[in-house]
């Protein structure tokens, strides 16, 4: 009998084969009643979950399923811009500097694609949206294109998990990411660029604010501003920084 770690073998995924046993889907027959709650359910990412479903409808001899109604939609390109209150991450990976003139650009290059991954795999399970990729920095978005009213504490747990799994990666050294968070109101704008290039503009102090707050963090933290701070209550322990001037109006920090 086909096996279940074969088949995510073929797919270049063989990742997920300790997932899927974990969930008891050990058996090919069980995968044509899948659908893309439950993968997502199991935390499988949404471009392999559509790879997953291309693949288990050809099995079955069938166009993949859709998606429920209730399901995640992909960002789709909007007119004209609009103002969002949105809570802005940015990440940075620690010493990848110093990493580059010790590996081989390949192996680099190889640990780059990992901590995108992670960041990637760890941001989609709390909805949020990665706007770009800038070398060993990613700018993260909560609050586009779905919006919701725990927004800033999805971005903080999905903050302290990428901190975690980023410390997972296996590299040639320990790896460790800083992070900044800060909400507020942007203007969100024209699409910029093409194909993986492309982006959804922002306009507006926050992400500014939040790369300075990156900045000032040390390695394995997350660093917030105030109004973030705010709107999380008492969900999380937070230790003041005291002042550090970001921003002329803006300097009391918590971690």
């Amino acid at each position: 009998m086909r096996q279940i770690a074969d088949w995510l073998k073929e797919l270049g995924m063989s990742e997920y084969a300790q997932l899927f046993a974990d969930n008891r889907i050990d058996d090919v027959s069980i995968l044509r009643d899948l659908t893309d709650q439950d993968l997502k359910e199991v935390g499988v990412p949404l471009g392999h979950r559509r790879k997953m479903l291309r693949a288990i409808a050809e099995l079955s001899g069938a166009a993949p399923a859709a998606p429920p109604p209730t399901a995640q939609p992909e960002p789709k390109p909007q007119d004209g811009a609009e103002r969002r209150h949105l809570t802005v991450m940015f990440t940075d990976l620690v010493g990848s500097t110093a990493l580059s003139t010790k590996l081989d650009p390949e192996d680099l290059r190889s640990v780059i694609g990992a901590y995108h991954k992670c960041v990637a795999e760890t941001v989609a399970r709390f909805d949020g949206f990665v706007a770009k990729y800038m070398g060993d920095g990613a700018l993260v978005y909560f609050g586009y294109p779905q919006a919701h009213e725990d927004d800033a504490e999805r971005a903080v747990r999905a903050g302290l998990a990428m901190v975690g799994a980023v410390r997972s990666l296996t590299a040639p050294e320990p790896l460790e990411v800083r992070i900044g968070i800060g909400t507020g109101l942007v203007v969100v704008g024209d699409l910029i660029g093409s194909g993986e290039a492309q982006e959804r503009g922002v306009v507006g102090e926050t992400p500014n604010l939040v790369a300075r707050l990156q900045a000032v963090a040390p390695p394995g933290t997350i660093v917030i501003e105030p109004a973030t701070r705010r709107l999380l209550a008492g969900l999380f322990e937070y230790r003041d920084l005291g002042c550090v001037e970001v921003s002329p109006d803006r300097c009391r920090l918590m971690r």
